[in-house]
């Protein structure tokens, strides 16, 4: 999310979070001040192996509330950062030969695991892995699923929910957009009263 009419035109839609890039790579990437937002959508800041100093430096400059990690952060960064307060999200890109073992050092540490494809990028790909591997989830711990999930999707969520895993929000992106950063608010309205 960058263009502010766009920014408050979802938050009219109450997601519970709101994400904003913070890696200069992405062409999603926030170069410009973020708005206020309704005290109820938490303002995620999405980070990709960057420095301690500059995600806390960008948490206060955006009064971030949470923070998405979609690099190879270590559980000892992780519990540096849930220190300060902030929500913590750990990202795994996930194929069909993911290690659900890696997760046990992060259990203790983050507040939340993402579930996101496997791709050529950190996040943002398009694509969706297949969610069947999900199935071996040896976690308690709540996690966001992610990686291509599209406007006609609703069957293939349902199907996931109904494996009663503890899925504990859906992050879109790219495919409910018009361009990379603007969100297409209609699609997302339709997709939302569906769920």
């Amino acid at each position: 999310m960058r263009s502010p009419d766009n920014i408050m035109a979802l938050s009219q839609l109450v997601p519970d979070y709101m994400g904003f890039i913070f890696w200069e790579h992405s062409k999603r990437f926030v170069t410009s001040p973020t708005p206020n937002l309704p005290a109820s959508i938490k303002k995620t800041g999405v980070f990709v192996d960057a420095a301690l100093t500059y995600i806390l430096d960008i948490a206060k400059q955006h009064q971030l509330q949470a923070l998405q990690l979609h690099g190879d952060e270590s559980p000892d960064f992780c519990q540096k950062l849930q220190t300060t307060g902030l929500e913590v999200i750990k990202a795994f890109a996930v194929d069909a030969a993911f290690d659900f073992s890696v997760l046990e050092t992060y259990e203790s540490v983050c507040d939340y695991f993402l579930f996101d494809s496997k791709g050529e990028l950190p996040g943002g790909n398009g694509s969706r892995f297949d969610w069947s591997v999900l199935r071996d989830y040896p976690a308690v711990k709540p996690f966001f699923l992610s990686g291509g999930i599209g406007p006609k999707d609703q069957g293939a969520v349902a199907s996931i929910i109904n494996l009663n895993l503890p899925i504990y929000a859906l992050d879109i992106n790219s495919r409910f957009e018009r361009e990379p950063g603007l969100k297409n608010i209609e699609i997302i309205k339709q997709f939302k009263a569906t769920l």
